[in-house]
């Protein structure tokens, strides 16, 4: 009984969980989108937005008796009521406030099987007793001379779809639906090489026909005189009768066959529409456009400038582009890197930035792309001071991985691909975010492990661009088999120009090396 309750208990939690991240993420993206919204009446509206995600949040957290979470919330409805009827006004402080009790929301989510501790309670205990003070309105100032913005551009919070639209279904369950469309690909092919079979015995049938029409008027293989002329009188019955037969099998067969290959063509066709069908709408279930998962880098980019003394405007372009689901998951800490680099190294403090007669505020851009029908391109950019490619020719060297000589022969463009060597780093001070030359590392291996390539440009005082081409989907591919003695290799078709058939004649030794000859040269 007891296993049945903790069943019970833990199906009702994961659904919870569920739904609390989608209210959480809609309060967050709702607090940095009223920061920047100007006028008072689209305030009010998003005001409004926020306080009932608040409230569904508040009780689904009661029915599920996490008091946490519904006393956080409570508060937050008190905050929210007061700035509806203007008894309070925003404030730099107060969205600081705002967004670091949604942030104890996700965090207290993330933790749900865990114990709270002492520490957890008092820090839970000190937030609402913040958020009580911002209703009173007596907020201690932020720690800060001239606080940052932060703007951002791109996806609006969306309106949740109807229910009647959506379903939630766990990605495990998708995944193997994935793999058992993905499986009817090899029955298409069989099926299609059991109509080449039938077409081939329909040649071979047809072929035999007219051997045996010229061997019948043929003096070869007959004594019989009779048969010189097939519009002869046969005096021979059960030579006859054989005749008779044999023609008569022979063309019930014809016929049967004919018959057989043209249903087995259609039921081809039929069934490979079907499946590409399919798999094609299996690939669209397992697509989610980027912005599903961008929407969390301005909360990213506003906290990391807040806390650098930085002015950063953050523009996402081309949001709606969809991905497989499986590439954003791979791809969301790498890009999240990016974005961290550009903040903390790229952009220039505003006093820095006035200098270079640049204005206060820097601008990152991460910008989506759809390069063909199968790839996706995604530019990171920063108009902030760009990297010193002389740094990294000495951070390279210093480490090993190019000798002196290499690095003075290494051109612009080669010298600056250091940078994604582990350890490398143009940074003189490690941060907590960056400086250790790891992140860099990291993301050009989990781009080339998702079959893609990543490369930079980089203009002194102009700024710094990561060009990153990811294919769209993972899906299984289309390949060549291969046998070398008892080994079997499969080569993806993407991969192969042409295919040849050698003789083992055909292979040379030149110069200890085995050649083969293709359009006239040595290969």
């Amino acid at each position: 009984m007891d296993k049945k309750n903790n069943h019970f208990l833990k199906k009702i939690l994961l659904t919870f969980k569920v739904e609390a991240e989608e209210h959480i993420k809609a309060m967050s993206s709702g607090l940095l989108e009223l920061e920047k919204t100007p006028t008072a009446e689209k305030q009010m509206a998003i005001i409004e937005t926020i306080f009932r995600e608040a409230h569904s949040l508040k009780g689904a957290a009661r029915a599920v008796n996490m008091t946490e979470i519904e006393a956080i919330c409570q508060s937050l409805e008190s905050v929210f009521a007061a700035l509806k009827r203007q008894e309070i006004a925003s404030s730099p402080e107060l969205f600081d406030v705002l967004h670091q009790a949604v942030d104890s929301l996700g965090k207290l989510l993330s933790s749900l099987e865990s114990e709270r501790t002492t520490s957890d309670n008092s820090k839970i205990t000190t937030l609402i007793r913040q958020l009580e003070s911002a209703l009173e309105g007596t907020l201690p100032p932020l720690q800060q001379d001239a606080p940052p913005k932060i703007e951002t551009k791109g996806p609006v919070l969306p309106e949740k779809p109807s229910l009647t639209e959506t379903v939630r279904i766990s990605t495990t369950k998708l995944g193997s639906l994935l793999l058992q469309a993905e499986e009817l690909l090899s029955g298409k092919l069989m099926a299609g090489q059991r109509v080449a079979e039938l077409g081939e015995i329909n040649s071979t049938l047809t072929a035999w026909k007219k051997g045996w029409a010229k061997f019948r008027t043929s003096d070869f293989g007959f004594r019989n005189a009779e048969l010189k002329n097939p519009q002869s009188q046969i005096r021979n019955p059960q030579l006859k009768e054989f005749l008779d037969w044999n023609n008569t099998f022979v063309k019930s067969l014809e016929s049967k066959l004919t018959v057989l290959t043209k249903s087995a063509e259609h039921d081809n066709m039929s069934f490979g529409r079907v499946v590409d069908n399919l798999l094609e709408d299996m690939k669209k279930v397992l697509m989610l456009p980027f912005s599903s998962f961008l929407e969390t880098f301005p909360k990213i980019a506003r906290d990391l400038s807040r806390d650098r003394g930085k002015e950063v405007e953050l523009v996402i372009q081309r949001g709606e582009i969809e991905i497989d689901r499986r590439i954003l998951e791979e791809m969301k800490d790498p890009l999240i890197h990016l974005v961290r680099n550009c903040v903390d190294h790229g952009i220039e403090k505003p006093k820095e930035r006035e200098l270079k007669n640049k204005p206060p505020r820097g601008m990152i851009t991460v910008a989506i792309s759809q390069k063909n029908g199968s790839n996706v391109e995604v530019l990171i950019s920063d108009d902030g001071a760009g990297m010193d490619v002389a740094k990294v020719r000495a951070a390279a060297l210093k480490l090993g991985i190019v000798s002196q000589e290499e690095a003075e022969k290494l051109n612009e463009k080669e010298a600056l691909s250091l940078i994604f060597h582990s350890g490398v780093s143009t940074s003189p001070i490690i941060t907590d975010i960056s400086g250790r030359g790891l992140g860099l590392a990291i993301v050009r291996e989990k781009v080339e492990k998702l079959g893609g390539f990543v490369s930079l440009e980089t203009h002194p005082n102009v700024g710094t661009t990561f060009r990153i081409v990811l294919p769209l989907t993972l899906v299984t591919f289309r390949g060549v088999l291969i046998r070398v003695d008892e080994h079997l290799f499969l080569l993806p078709t993407t991969n192969v120009e042409r295919v040849v058939r050698v003789n083992k004649e055909g292979i040379k030794t030149v110069e200890n090396r085995e050649t083969i000859q293709l359009n006239g040269q040595a290969v």
